[in-house]
C-alpha cells in the first residue's frame, strides 16, 4: 500500500494560473496601501486556489512482478562442432537452475536454430521478437550461450539490460578453410578467366605450415593436386573445356585437430558461352534466298560472317579483262586448307561443282566434320544435277542422296513424329502456320534424323552426326519465303539459330543430355532423349548414398523428376550412358564460413549495455545484481539489473480539501481580516 499527493484541477490549467496572478496582484496592492488585513485575504486566496488545484490523496494496493531474464541458446549448425553442443546443453541447464533460484526471477529460454537456406545464425532476429512479447520495465538481463558467430548484426535492438555473452568452444581450437573470390556466372570458351582461392587457417593453428595440397577437379573427373601457399590470395586461370555448365571443385584435405570439413571445400559452376560463331557462307549462285540468308545472319551480333557468292563461274566466258573486273577473287586456297578449321560452321546454299573448289578441299571439308566441324547443305536444283556436290567427297559425310527429281509444287513444311522429340524442331513457333514452299529436291536418307518433311511426306530437314562432327541437309532452297512472310511467313530465323547452336554441340539442343537444376535443397532432374521410355536415374548423394528415381515424361522428348537432397555438396546423376554433375547448395555454407567462436561480432552490445564475455569451458559464472549504468561483468560473474517492477491491483482517492473545509476556511480568513482592517 502506498499513498501519494496528485493534483486533479477543475479548471483549465492557464485559467487558474491567471486567478492566481490576480490574487497575487490583490495581495500586493493591499500590502503597497498599508491594509492590516493583507495576510488574511492572502490566506483566503490560497485556499480557493487550493481548491480549485483540487489536490487528492492517491492510495495504490500494488503487487509486486518479476524480474525476466532471456536465455538464448544457440542451436546452430557451428554448436553442434566438437563439444559445444553438449557443452552448450550443460551449461544452459545449470544457469537457469541458478537463475530460476533467485527470488522475483523469471527465465525465458529461447532457442535459436539454422534459418532456412543459407541465412545463417539470426539471433538479434530471435532477441527482437522476444523483447516484443515481454514489458520492457521487467527485462533485468539477457544472457546468450553462443560461438559469437551470428550473421544478422545490422538488426540488433536497443537493449534495455546487460547482455551477456557465454563463449562456447575451447581456446585451442583452430579451423583451416578454403575462399574462393572472383567466380563468375558465365565464361567465354576459349578464353581464361581468373579465380581468386585462398587458404586461410584461424584459431590456434599449428605453426610453421607454410604450404597445403590443393585439390581440383572438373565435373567430378579426376583431380589434380597441387602445393599451395596459405594466409595469401592465390589467382587461378580457368579456361572452360566446353559449353553450358561446368563443376569445378576445389579440395583441401583434412588435417587432424580441425573443427570441421565443411569449409575445405568450393564448388564453382560457370557456364561456358561462346563469345563469337564464326560463319562461312559459300552461296553457289545469286538468288532470291541468298541475301536472306546473309541479313538472318548479320542480324546475330554473335555471328562473324564470311560470305561469298560465285557471280562468275569459270565456264562464263564474256572476253572481259579480269583486271577489269570489280569482283573480289574467291580465296579457296585460303579457305578451305589453311583455315578450314577456324570456322565453327561451313554453309552451302545452292553450290554446285563448276571446277572452282577441287575434289582436295571438299575432301579437306569433310575431314574438318570429322574432326568436329558442322557443315548445312541449303539444297536447290542444283543438288539433283548433275554436278551437285553430293558427287564429291563431301558424300562420305552428308545424310542423303538426291534422286535428280525436283517437285515443283505447294506445299507446307511438317515436323516428323521424330522432329516433335527433337530440340531442334519441338515447339518452333506458329506450327501449323506456315506459308508455303515452292519447291524441294527429292533425297533418299541415307542415315541422320529426319525432322522435317515437305511434298508427299518427303524428307526435307536430315540432321547427322559424323565422327566427332555434324552435318544437316535443307532439302528445298524456298526458306526465304517464311522471312519475306509469304503467306504468313514462319519461323525461318529461329530454326536458322537452333540448327546452327545444335550444330555447334551446345547442351541445351543436345537430342540425348541429362541435366538437373539446383533450387535450394532441391533438384529438378532433366532428361532428353529421342527414346520414347527412359530409365531410372541414379543419384549419388555427397556422402556416397545411391539412390534410383523413376522418370516421366512433361512433354515430347523430355522426361523429369524432382529430389530433395539432404546435404550439401556434389551429386552426381547418370542414366544409361549419361552422366553429369551438379552442385546442391554452398560447398561452405555460411554457418561454417567462420567457425572460431569469438566475441568480436557481438561487441557492440556488449559495450553499449556494459556485459560481460566469459568463456564456458572457465565453468558457469555466477550471478549477481548490480545498479542500472554499473559495471555488470566481472570475473566468473555476470550481473542483473533489478527492475522493481509492480502491477497496481486498485486505486482509492480521497479529496484533501472538501467542500465545506474549503468555505470555512475561506469565510474565516475574510472575515478575519475584514474585522481586522475595520479595527484599525
Amino acid at each position: 500500500m502506498t499513498g501519494t499527493m496528485v493534483f486533479d484541477p477543475i479548471i483549465p490549467i492557464w485559467l487558474l494560473a491567471a486567478l492566481s496572478l490576480l490574487c497575487g496582484v490583490a495581495v500586493s496592492f493591499a500590502l503597497w496601501r498599508g491594509l492590516n488585513g493583507w495576510g488574511w485575504r492572502g490566506l483566503a486566496g490560497i485556499v480557493v486556489l487550493g481548491a480549485l488545484a483540487g489536490p487528492v490523496w492517491q492510495t495504490e494496493n500494488r503487487a509486486p512482478l518479476s524480474d525476466i531474464v532471456l536465455m538464448l541458446v544457440d542451436q546452430s549448425a557451428s554448436q553442434r562442432l566438437s563439444v559445444r553442443a553438449a557443452q552448450t546443453d550443460a551449461a544452459a541447464q545449470a544457469l537457469q537452475s541458478r537463475l530460476e533460484a533467485r527470488s522475483n526471477t523469471e527465465v525465458r529460454r529461447i532457442p535459436i536454430r539454422d534459418t532456412n537456406g543459407d541465412g545463417g545464425t539470426e539471433m538479434m532476429a530471435a532477441l527482437s521478437e522476444a523483447l516484443a512479447q515481454e514489458p520492457q520495465g521487467r527485462i533485468a538481463g539477457i544472457v546468450a550461450l553462443s560461438d559469437g558467430q551470428i550473421h544478422d548484426m545490422p538488426l540488433a535492438p536497443e537493449l534495455p539490460a546487460p547482455f551477456h555473452l557465454l563463449l562456447s568452444g575451447q581456446s585451442e581450437d583452430w579451423d583451416r578453410r578454403l575462399i574462393v573470390r572472383n567466380a563468375p556466372a558465365f565464361a567465354i570458351l576459349g578464353e581464361p578467366v581468373t579465380l581468386t582461392l585462398r587458404i586461410e587457417d584461424s584459431g590456434a593453428a599449428p605453426q610453421n605450415v607454410d604450404r597445403v595440397p590443393l585439390d581440383i577437379s572438373v565435373d567430378g573427373g579426376e583431380s589434380e593436386r597441387f602445393m599451395v601457399p596459405i594466409d595469401r590470395d592465390i589467382e587461378l586461370p580457368v579456361t572452360l573445356p566446353h559449353g553450358g555448365r561446368n563443376v569445378i571443385q576445389f579440395t583441401v584435405p583434412v588435417t587432424d585437430g580441425e573443427l570441421t570439413d565443411r569449409n575445405n571445400a568450393a564448388l564453382v559452376q560457370i557456364n561456358g558461352v561462346r563469345d563469337r560463331l564464326r560463319v562461312l557462307l559459300v552461296s553457289g549462285e545469286p538468288h532470291p534466298g541468298g541475301r536472306t540468308w546473309r541479313n538472318l545472319l548479320k542480324s546475330d551480333a554473335s555471328v562473324d560472317l564470311v560470305h561469298f557468292t560465285i557471280l562468275r563461274p569459270p565456264e562464263k566466258q564474256d572476253g572481259v579483262p579480269v583486271s577489269e573486273l570489280s569482283l573480289i577473287a574467291f580465296p579457296t586456297r585460303e579457305l578451305f586448307l589453311e583455315k578450314v578449321e577456324d570456322f565453327d560452321l561451313i554453309i552451302f546454299d545452292r553450290y554446285q561443282r563448276r571446277g572452282i573448289l577441287p575434289s582436295l578441299y571438299l575432301e579437306n571439308v569433310a575431314q574438318y566434320v570429322r574432326n568436329g566441324g558442322a557443315v548445312l547443305v541449303a539444297a536447290g536444283p542444283d543438288y539433283a544435277s548433275a554436278d551437285s556436290i553430293y558427287r564429291s567427297p563431301l558424300s562420305e559425310v552428308l545424310p542423303a542422296s538426291p534422286t535428280a527429281r525436283v517437285v515443283e509444287e505447294a506445299f507446307r513444311a511438317e515436323i516428323s513424329e521424330l522432329g516433335q522429340r527433337h530440340p531442334v524442331t519441338t515447339g518452333l513457333p506458329m506450327e501449323g502456320d506456315w506459308g508455303r514452299w515452292l519447291r524441294q529436291v527429292e533425297v533418299t536418307p541415307d542415315e541422320g534424323d529426319v525432322l522435317m518433311t515437305g511434298s508427299d511426306n518427303r524428307p526435307l530437314l536430315v540432321l547427322n552426326r559424323v565422327g566427332e562432327g555434324r552435318v544437316a541437309l535443307l532439302a528445298s532452297d524456298h526458306a526465304w519465303l517464311w522471312a519475306r512472310g509469304f503467306e504468313g511467313g514462319g519461323p525461318q530465323l529461329e530454326l536458322l539459330r537452333r540448327l546452327a547452336h545444335w550444330m555447334m554441340g551446345e547442351p541445351e539442343l543436345e537430342e540425348e543430355t541429362l541435366w538437373a537444376e539446383p533450387t535450394g535443397q532441391n533438384l529438378r532432374i532433366i532428361r532428353r532423349s529421342l527414346s520414347e521410355e527412359v530409365g531410372e536415374v541414379t543419384i549419388t548423394t555427397p556422402s556416397g548414398d545411391i539412390e534410383t528415381l523413376s522418370m516421366s515424361e512433361v512433354s515430347p522428348g523430355q522426361f523429369e523428376t524432382r529430389f530433395e537432397g539432404a546435404e550439401i555438396g556434389l551429386y552426381r546423376l547418370s542414366q544409361d550412358d549419361k552422366e553429369t554433375v551438379v552442385g546442391l547448395g554452398p560447398a561452405a555454407p555460411r554457418e561454417f564460413e567462420q567457425t572460431i567462436a569469438s566475441a568480436e561480432i557481438l561487441a557492440p552490445l556488449l559495450e553499449a549495455t556494459r556485459g560481460g564475455v566469459l568463456r564456458l569451458e572457465d565453468g558457469v559464472p555466477s550471478v549477481r545484481n548490480v545498479r542500472e549504468g554499473r559495471p555488470a561483468a566481472g570475473r566468473n560473474w555476470i550481473g542483473l539489473t533489478p527492475r522493481e517492477a509492480y502491477e497496481t491491483l486498485d486505486v482509492a482517492r480521497a479529496p484533501l480539501l472538501p467542500a465545506w473545509l474549503v468555505l470555512l476556511l475561506a469565510s474565516g480568513f475574510i472575515l478575519t481580516g475584514w474585522l481586522r482592517e475595520g479595527r484599525s
